[in-house]
């Protein structure tokens, strides 16, 4: 599916226009009879869809959905996301369903890039340190949990692209409002401290991460996602190697048995069903590192305006952001009502948290809650009065360590990353 058709699953997408969604899919060419022949990839794509080979697949016509597929809940253990693409699976949460202070795993943002991996067996799983080392390790789960200090930390991930659908002129890719940020409670072993079991050389400079899920295309010798970070942000103390989600194993969608959670920067480096991690003497060159994928103008851009590739940075830490969490937007409230929700900047902290209900001609000063850990996202609460029954908005914005401020509008950027615009809810005053 193209990143631009803006539909939400297989079935809407075959239905409005199926020669083209046959091409883009399977790469498959009508005939007159309206079959096709399904190429080699096409093929492998579509078995790995249903998850068997596909005997007779040269009767299928054009247009044509898998009934195993079509009818396939591909959001299974969660609970009330919004869908936007399921191949791969993307699917996000209503801001007012994100009011824990810890996220719960069924609530929990979903981005994937390829097709997961079947066989996700905890007990067979093995973890791979290799590259620039003095001292190659394959590991096990229960090696990581013997031989590393396992700890318990509330993180926040966030998607590069959270906000997306905010930009205008459109940019391509998942059309993410404000739901691709999370922060549950995550249990594993500190990245540090297995790379420093492995002994990093001093030439390394950047990570290499892999994981074991498939390449849209069903082409084995394709990688769906391989991003890394400086070998400085991977040697810090937050981030961890994870086999548990708020107490439980991982689920499938959010990278079972085993991944990576970095606070504070785009989740894409946080990579699922981790296999390997391999340390470079370069930055990583691997599938959405390079070009123009996680990365922004190194200048401010006109919208629209066409940036040439050498011209793009990469993305590292999150910016400053805050959501409203309750009331939800559309809501009828009382004229005095409690305003709460979640800010969080990045590797820093938050010092200030305020609302407006007259549209930014004033603001007050929200009551904040230190984060609970490093990398966690912080809690905030407000009561908000109303002189008149009406329509009003509330307001947040977020300023952080570092004094920096969310906008009321951001620059465009033809990605569409980083949109860290206040948050505001309409509500109707009764």
């Amino acid at each position: 599916m193209a990143d631009d058709d803006k539909t939400k699953d297989v079935n809407s997408f075959f239905a409005e226009n199926p020669e083209k969604a046959d091409k883009e899919f399977y790469g498959r060419v009508p005939n007159p009879d309206r079959r096709g022949f399904l190429k080699r990839t096409g093929l492998a794509t579509m078995a790995a869809m249903v998850g068997t080979s596909i005997p007779f697949h040269r009767n299928m016509p054009i247009g044509f959905v898998p009934a195993a597929m079509a009818s396939e809940d591909v959001l299974v253990g969660k609970d009330g996301l919004t869908l936007l693409n399921d191949r791969p699976v993307n699917a996000e949460t209503p801001p007012e369903l994100l009011d824990d202070a810890i996220t719960p795993t069924s609530r929990h943002f979903v981005r994937n890039n390829g097709i997961p991996p079947e066989d996700v067996d905890a007990a067979s799983w093995t973890l791979t340190i290799d590259g620039f080392v003095d001292t190659p390790l394959t590991l096990s789960i229960a090696d990581l949990k013997e031989k590393f200090e396992v700890v318990t930390s509330a993180l926040t991930l966030e998607c590069g692209g959270n906000g997306r659908g905010f930009f205008n002129p459109p940019a391509k890719g998942n059309q993410w409002t404000y739901g691709a940020v999370a922060c549950s409670e995550w249990t594993g072993v500190r990245l540090k401290d297995v790379l420093e079991a492995a002994g990093v050389q001093s030439n390394v400079v950047y990570t290499a991460h892999y994981g074991a899920d498939a390449h849209l295309s069903g082409d084995p010798a394709k990688l769906p996602i391989s991003r890394g970070m400086p070998i400085a942000k991977a040697m810090t103390d937050e981030i961890l190697i994870a086999f548990e989600m708020n107490g439980a194993p991982l689920h499938p969608l959010n990278g079972a048995p085993l991944r990576l959670v970095v606070p504070g920067w785009p989740a894409s480096t946080a990579q699922k069903w981790l296999t390997r991690i391999e340390l470079r003497d370069v930055v990583h060159d691997g599938p959405k590192m390079t070009g123009k994928a996680y990365r922004v103008p190194n200048r401010p851009v006109a919208p629209g305006e066409k940036v040439e590739t050498e011209d793009f940075v990469i993305i590292e830490r999150m910016p400053v952001k805050s959501l409203v969490t309750f009331p939800a937007n559309g809501a009828e409230v009382g004229m005095e009502t409690e305003v709460r929700g979640h800010a969080w900047s990045g590797d820093r902290t938050i010092e200030k948290l305020e609302v407006s209900s007259d549209f930014g001609a004033t603001w007050q000063t929200a009551e904040l809650d230190a984060p609970v850990n490093s990398g966690a996202w912080q809690n905030w609460r407000s009561n908000v009065s109303f002189p008149q029954a009406g329509y009003y908005e509330v307001w947040a914005r977020a300023t952080d360590s570092n004094g920096e401020m969310q906008p009321f509008a951001i620059d465009w950027n033809p990605k569409g990353y980083l949109n860290n615009t206040m948050h505001r809810v309409g509500l109707r005053v009764s």
